[in-house]
């Protein structure tokens, strides 16, 4: 709050576009993720591509995009256990399909996860043919951030080169803060690590469990809002994407956790501005 006789700060909201990723409200279909964003606001969609039929139909998506006047802002390739055949059993394919998909809407990013370690041939070639597809195409491929899974006082990395994308060098990422509960690590280091190539951010919290949360930012230990506090004091111009877990509520519930998950990204997003002197002003 200011107090009497303070300067009020300025305030300046940088570019990033906050979207709604269609799997935050599975189990409904991407239709309704297009209601949803335009009844609150959001800016924009990405579409996660997976069994659902509309989520791999581009007319489908792309009717859905003039009904509801929101752009797609990513394409989340299916990269998922459970869509190992969507689109094409050849996981190249699957990104090849995915890129087509960004540019026929106009998307600016495709997330993409690391290889499963037993997709060999994929892994082994995985970081240069990302390089070669990125050279292809005005659309970045952001690879995204994962985690080790654990059990019975055991860590298995089920992902190849890592599970930590930093550790190779691509051109673009995705911080998914849902991902670093999960994997115990340091969120804000990791945007460090991926600063100058983060085009791409997945926002949702966790508690640390051994699996992935995905819950309404805020809710859980991740440091949330400093990561878009300190990519709006950096001017990030990617995208913020809400990836919550929904499941399980009715949609009058499932609207108010993205209401408020929009909520808190708006909050966080804002930056003091720079004084004069820093914006070239006499």
């Amino acid at each position: 709050m200011t107090r009497e006789g303070d300067t009020p700060q300025a305030v300046r909201v940088p570019a990033a576009r906050v979207g709604l990723s269609t799997a935050s409200v599975y189990p409904e279909s991407a239709p309704a993720a297009f209601e949803l964003a335009a009844a609150l606001g959001y800016d924009g969609v990405e579409v996660m591509v997976w069994t659902d039929p509309v989520s791999q139909d581009i007319d489908a998506l792309r009717d859905l995009q003039q009904r509801y006047a929101l752009p797609v802002l990513a394409i989340h390739a299916p990269c998922l256990i459970i869509t190992q055949r969507v689109w094409s059993p050849d996981p190249w394919e699957r990104l090849r399909r995915s890129k087509e998909a960004a540019e026929v809407l106009g998307a600016e990013t495709v997330v993409v996860h690391p290889p499963f370690r037993w997709q060999r041939d994929y892994a082994r070639n995985f970081v240069e043919g990302v390089e070669q597809m990125s050279a292809e195409t005005p659309v970045k491929f952001a690879v995204e951030n994962m985690y080790p899974l654990r059990a019975r006082g055991r860590e298995f990395i089920p992902y190849a080169p890592h599970w930590d994308p930093t550790s190779s060098p691509y051109r673009h990422f995705t911080l998914d803060t849902s991902h670093t509960a999960v994997a115990r690590t340091d969120a804000l280091a990791l945007l460090d690590r991926m600063e100058g190539r983060l085009a791409h951010v997945h926002l949702g919290d966790g508690s640390g469990l051994f699996r992935d949360e995905h819950l309404v930012p805020g809710r859980g230990d991740q440091p949330c809002g400093t990561v878009l506090e300190r990519l709006a004091g950096r001017g990030f111009n990617g995208s913020v994407v809400v990836e919550v877990s929904t499941r399980g509520l009715d949609r009058e519930q499932r609207e108010a956790d993205l209401a408020e998950s929009l909520a808190f990204a708006r909050l966080h997003l804002a930056a003091p501005a720079a004084p004069a002197a820093h914006l070239g002003a006499v």
